[in-house]
């Protein structure tokens, strides 16, 4: 009988089909993003109010009593009727070409839109920003609660996809992101990330091989972990060299630990360092591990210091534009070492240069042509029509679409992390990761607000 301490990550590299347009999240999330972006300009060039109308939420109320949220509720049932019919539909279809039930799907989903709703509500509360009641952290933290204190059943999770949803939110963030902005700070954001990666991914591995004797195969995704993009990266890296499952589960264990703790720290931190807000999503950018769990961070700053965009804006260039780029030029780069050199004999054939290909992120694809089509759609405005007319009916609608993704992500990030499920892990692991969370946060604080900061801090 086999051990599963023993038991090796075998998957084979992703390849690339042309059934992944229709059995992958990562192209769900790109269609979804510009079916919308496309919805709402049509529904603003004809004139149309039907997606401004289900761009509804609570979050804005500034209530001091229930009954003005019920009363809100109420008043725009059909609107709420109707989103909630639209994202219903979209997601079940999608999911269900996916392999995953309706008849799961569906009354899970729907507990998780009512959840949402309750925490865009709180968010809407007069006194919630005094508060630090923040709708991203609030969804984390009620999440984490019931998923923790009660019994929620495991089937439920089929509606609780954080990866889609964030994938989603962040095509969606493309259309509110000038293609100009990322042309003219991407180099800067590239060369940030990649001093931050290299270095972080190279301390934790020769850390955790030469100082606490790690094998080479779990130093390496411990690595990734900590410098790319946090489970997803370590998922790609275990695949690459091979790396023990016993090892996979230790190393996404201390990246979920690690990434709910930097949740509620950096914000806080950034806050106490009076940092401006574009500022404070490159650090974040540069410090989390994932992207659900860094959006949270960078939208709560954002609320904090009523700048979201700023803190968004900056966040996304280093996360998903300067970071995720480095799954798979990683699991190249490792698979190459491991098999050349860790189990020459064992090998046979190297890595394809395509292993960069297969793993990368494909929504960022989306991300850049939401980005693309909306910076030509917007060019032929005035700046007075556009804040007049464009901003109002067709960014808001998208921008308040894209909080829902958010809200949904957030929400299932918590009701997805059970801590008694997690993996215990050892002491020279959990050091040696630990030491590359501090050289990554402190590489980020140095890199964001000393050496980048003129550019971060006009960041809008």
């Amino acid at each position: 009988m086999s051990n599963e301490k023993d038991e090796v990550v075998k998957s084979a590299p992703p390849k690339s089909r042309w059934t992944d347009l229709y059995l992958k999240e990562d192209w769900w999330a790109i269609w979804l993003g510009l079916f919308i972006v496309l919805a709402a300009y049509f529904a603003f060039a004809s004139g149309s109010s039907f997606v401004k109308a289900i761009s509804i939420n609570p979050g804005g109320l500034k209530w001091d009593n229930v009954g003005q949220v019920f009363a809100h509720l109420g008043a725009n049932a059909p609107q709420y009727i109707m989103q909630y019919v639209f994202w219903l539909v979209f997601f079940t279809v999608s999911t269900a070409i996916m392999g995953v039930k309706p008849s799961k799907f569906i009354p899970s989903f729907t507990l998780l839109y009512i959840f949402s709703i309750i925490i865009f509500a709180i968010g809407g509360w007069k006194y919630a920003q005094y508060f630090n009641l923040e709708p991203p952290l609030v969804a984390l933290v009620l999440g984490l609660i019931l998923a923790n204190v009660f019994p929620i059943p495991r089937w439920l999770d089929e509606g609780f996809r954080v990866e889609y949803y964030i994938k989603t939110g962040i095509v969606l963030l493309g259309a509110t992101f000038p293609i100009i902005l990322i042309v003219s700070a991407g180099p800067v954001a590239i060369t940030q990330a990649t001093i931050i990666s290299v270095i972080t991914c190279l301390t934790i591995f020769f850390v955790g091989t030469r100082y606490f004797k790690l094998d080479k195969r779990f130093a390496s995704i411990l690595g990734m972990g900590g410098a790319i993009c946090g489970v997803s990266a370590a998922m790609a890296g275990a695949s690459a060299v091979g790396a023990k499952k016993e090892h996979l589960y230790s190393t996404v264990t201390l990246v979920v630990i690690a990434a709910l703790i930097m949740i509620i720290v950096l914000p806080f931190a950034s806050k106490a360092l009076g940092l401006p807000a574009g500022v404070a999503g490159a650090w974040i950018g540069t410090s989390e591990f994932a992207d659900a769990a860094g959006f949270a961070a960078a939208v709560s700053y954002g609320h904090m210091v009523g700048n979201e965009n700023a803190a968004l804006h900056a966040f996304t260039l280093m996360k998903v534009i300067g970071r995720d780029i480095w799954i798979g030029i990683w699991s190249f780069i490792f698979a190459l070492i491991a098999c050349l050199k860790w189990e020459k004999e064992e090998c046979g054939v190297a890595p394809s240069p395509m292993e960069i290909w297969w793993r990368f992120p494909k929504f960022v694809i989306g991300f850049f042509v939401a980005s693309i089509i909306m910076t030509i759609i917007t060019s032929g405005y005035s700046a007075a029509e556009f804040s007049k007319n464009v901003q109002p009916n067709l960014i808001v609608p998208i921008s308040s679409l894209r909080t829902w993704t958010f809200i949904f992500c957030f929400a299932s990030i918590g009701l997805t992390t059970r801590f008694k499920e997690l993996k215990s892990v050892g002491w020279a692991a959990t050091a040696a990761f630990t030491i590359g969370v501090i050289v990554n946060v402190f590489l980020g604080w140095l890199m964001s607000t000393q050496v980048f900061y003129g550019f971060w801090s006009v960041l809008q």
